[in-house]
């Protein structure tokens, strides 16, 4: 058996919806997101991993604080320490798209330490665990800068760069494969977009024509018995029921009121290489959740007749509120005035980690079509154009169409 982790998308330097920390001077949002981490790599010392997998997007930039870089580097130090091959994933937070600078992770690649098996750049390399040796396809997020070096590309646009870099992934994956050892268990790491994914808050509004995308099938190799995945936030096996298993780890903790409900945690691996190729029992993943912090949206309609602050405080109650992040948002309708008390609404969210905001949001009453009326129309023409406005059934329109009639000779009649 190779017992293997895989977690993906730290990004050390989020700092939504946090506040300084008292007693270190750091952001609680960057503490959240490390002791995250932390929860990791302590279950992987713990369980004596053979492999643990880090599949890019260590920080929310290319150019993280001295603070964020030491506070991955102890991580990961922890693990060398205790004799555990780690992979690093280059991915796109963690790259500069500057032409001969530096990533985020290169310093890894230059430690006088044996254990880590940096991919800046698509490559196999062969890892020794304790447990036996396993293949590694390493797949960097794919940029211009190591994938589109010939002259003939650079007067392309960015759909057509986008494109090639997609179908070149592609062509060297399968090339990959043709070189990998049958008899050794192998795995392709990657940060990389597969379109048949589900995206999480911020990514919906940065993926889609930017990003190479790839699909399930181009990834979904029989020859690797595990697809390791990160850059979507959420936790998900694209090949459910297939072989490989294609699956995304999911962010290390929450980053926006997207990710409220996603569960985090990180994927454990066994690989038994006694078991036929192909089968379910060749490699059986589980996903391990992790305690985070939670966010919490609370939203209501403000109901007539009834204490608007009351109402909202009573949602409150009816949440697990301490500790959280907490957003409020009530509605109101466009002929009720918002009596709502925010120094009481603060008050009862005093035991929450951080209040984003309490927010109105007007609805508005539905607007009638009006009856195109003209000066010139004679009575029962204005009466029924009015009623053709109006959502009622056909005998409802005839029958106050009559009563109508009626009413007219009683006026015309009594004026003369």
């Amino acid at each position: 058996m190779i017992k293997i982790f895989h977690t993906a998308d730290v990004h050390l330097g989020v700092e939504n919806y946090g506040k300084i920390d008292s007693k270190t001077g750091i952001h609680t949002r960057l503490l959240d997101f490390k002791n995250s981490f932390a929860q990791v790599v302590t279950d992987a010392i713990e369980q004596d991993i053979d492999l643990f997998l880090f599949c890019g997007d260590a920080y929310k930039t290319a150019y993280p604080t001295p603070t964020q870089l030491k506070f991955f580097m102890e991580e990961l130090f922890r693990l060398q320490q205790a004799k555990i091959p780690v992979v690093i994933i280059v991915g796109n937070h963690d790259h500069p798209l500057s032409f001969g600078k530096a990533n985020a992770l290169d310093i890894f690649a230059d430690l006088p330490l044996d254990g880590f098996y940096l991919f800046s750049k698509p490559e196999i390399k062969v890892v020794e665990t304790k447990s036996g040796k396993i293949q590694i396809v390493g797949m960097p997020w794919p940029t211009k800068n190591n994938l589109v070096t010939k002259d003939d590309h650079r007067f392309k646009n960015s759909e057509d760069i986008t494109r090639y870099l997609s179908e070149k992934v592609s062509q060297i994956i399968q090339g990959f494969v043709e070189q990998l050892d049958s008899s050794i268990p192998s795995v392709l790491a990657g940060h990389l977009t597969v379109g048949e994914g589900i995206f999480s808050g911020s990514e919906k509004r940065a993926i889609y024509g930017s990003d190479p995308t790839f699909l399930v099938s181009e990834l979904a190799n029989v020859a690797f018995d595990y697809v390791a995945l990160g850059h979507l936030h959420r936790f998900q096996n694209l090949n459910e029921g297939g072989y490989p298993a294609v699956v995304y780890s999911g962010s290390g903790d929450r980053g926006e009121f997207g990710e409220s409900k996603d569960q985090k945690g990180y994927c454990k691996i066994l690989i038994d290489e006694t078991a036929p190729k192909c089968s379910e029992k060749r490699a059986v993943l589980d996903f391990v959740p992790i305690q985070t912090r939670p966010f919490v949206q609370i939203e209501l309609e403000i109901k007539d007749g009834i204490d608007q602050t009351d109402q909202i405080l009573a949602e409150i109650t009816n949440n697990e509120i301490d500790g959280a992040i907490v957003k409020i948002v009530y509605h109101v309708f466009e002929n009720q005035i918002d009596k709502v008390d925010l120094n009481a609404i603060l008050r009862a969210c005093g035991n929450a980690h951080y209040l984003v905001g309490v927010f109105p949001v007007r609805r508005f009453v539905k607007l009638e079509r009006r009856a195109a009326l003209k000066v010139d129309m004679d009575f029962e023409s204005l009466i029924s154009k009015y009623l053709e406005s109006k959502e009622e059934s056909k005998e409802t329109k005839d029958r106050i169409m009559e009563k109508a009639k009626i009413l007219y000779t009683e006026y015309t009649d009594l004026v003369g």
